[in-house]
């Protein structure tokens, strides 16, 4: 089976695991550390980063972190992971969803008219990898006096007009066993204001100021030693990782007949290709089963919009205004990109996406 994702796992990941092993300190040691100095050098313009326990905590903890909660308003797109949304509601705050352009990624021409006086913060995702228009909704943000806090879970990485994803604002990635780089799970958040990143380390431990002694409610949200070990061999790797990815990706765009193909970005590194993620107008289900019967892995990514998920419609959402988002739950498929892909899986995943497209049978039969 060609697999949808395959985490790189070398010597540089099994060497780094056994020596925190060996350590005997497994957790609050100076792996942790080392991440996040070494995170933020990555990211370039960022002064800090925060390793946390998954991205779901990276999204949580911003949120609390600016200051968000009951009463405000945070916006956000509806075609996302559940997380961007639910992490929203789980401050007290009310997600407000604006659609999203064709690349999936979030209107931004739509924005401004969704603020209100209980605005508190934008929360845009940078899907499949591919950077959103950061330029725009930073200006939106300075201008409305509103925290950009961008949700860089895919976009390890990626980079626009000289600044990586996390640079914009307050930066949220996953360390996901799927994503570019990987820890099993794990997260980052990062920020160039020392104050927040100070209340950050704060908030993952259970708000402490002292052993002992919490200043305000946090969590436990603390990334594990193995976990940021294997996150700091991966980041050694993720640039040449991330090529790869675009060359896979570039190899698709150049072979694949019949589909809707991903928009290229509009800078080559504004895009890490965490997902290729083609659109079939008509037979997609069909497509799916067709690949996996060829012994491929391909994923919805997402199947549903986030307003049209139970939780929403119990709180009053309806996907109705969202009609782009509709439509890429009903049309996208992501295939294999990952670096671990051989020249010869490249070419079974063109060959059997081209039969399919080229075969004249119905689709809804297929």
């Amino acid at each position: 089976m060609i697999r949808i994702a395959e985490p790189r796992i070398g010597d540089s990941e099994r060497n780094a695991v056994l020596a925190v092993l060996e350590s005997g300190q497994l957790t609050n040691g100076p792996m942790t550390k080392q991440l996040e100095v070494a995170f933020a050098r990555d990211v370039s313009l960022t002064a800090e980063a925060v390793a946390v326990s998954s991205g779901t905590a990276a999204l949580h903890l911003a949120l609390l972190a600016h200051g968000v909660g009951i009463g405000d308003e945070v916006i956000t797109t509806p075609f996302s992971f559940q997380a961007t949304a639910n992490m929203i509601l789980a401050t007290g705050a009310r997600p407000v969803f604006v659609d999203v352009i064709g690349d999936g990624n979030i209107d931004a021409s739509q924005v401004e008219g969704a603020i209100t006086s209980s605005t508190k913060a934008l929360l845009p995702v940078d899907l499949y990898g591919r950077l959103c228009n950061l330029p725009a909704l930073t200006a939106i943000a300075e201008r409305h006096g509103l925290a950009l806090i961008e949700d860089a879970a895919q976009a390890h990485g990626a980079e626009l007009g000289g600044r990586r994803a996390g640079s914009f604002g307050t930066g949220c990635f996953s360390l996901y066993a799927t994503k570019n780089m990987t820890a099993g799970e794990g997260g980052l958040v990062t920020t160039n204001d020392p104050a927040l990143a100070e209340r950050l380390r704060r908030l993952r431990s259970h708000g402490e100021i002292d052993r002992y002694e919490s200043a305000e409610l946090g969590y436990n949200y603390r990334i594990t030693e193995v976990g940021a070990a294997l996150a700091l061999a991966q980041l050694e790797g993720l640039a040449e990782a991330n090529e790869t990815r675009r060359r896979n990706a570039t190899y698709f765009s150049a072979k694949l007949r019949g589909l809707t193909l991903p928009p290229e970005p509009l800078q080559p590194a504004a895009h890490v290709w965490h997902q290729y993620t083609v659109r079939v107008a008509e037979g997609r289900d069909a497509l799916q089963a067709h690949l996996r019967e060829r012994g491929i892995q391909s994923v919805v990514y997402y199947p549903h919009t986030l307003p049209s998920q139970a939780l929403y419609l119990e709180l009053g959402y309806d996907d109705a205004a969202y009609p782009v988002a509709r439509l890429l739950a009903a049309e996208v498929l992501s295939l294999p990109v990952h670096p671990a892909l051989s020249e010869a899986d490249l070419q079974t995943i063109v060959e059997a996406v081209n039969e399919w497209t080229a075969s004249p049978a119905p689709r809804a039969s297929r």
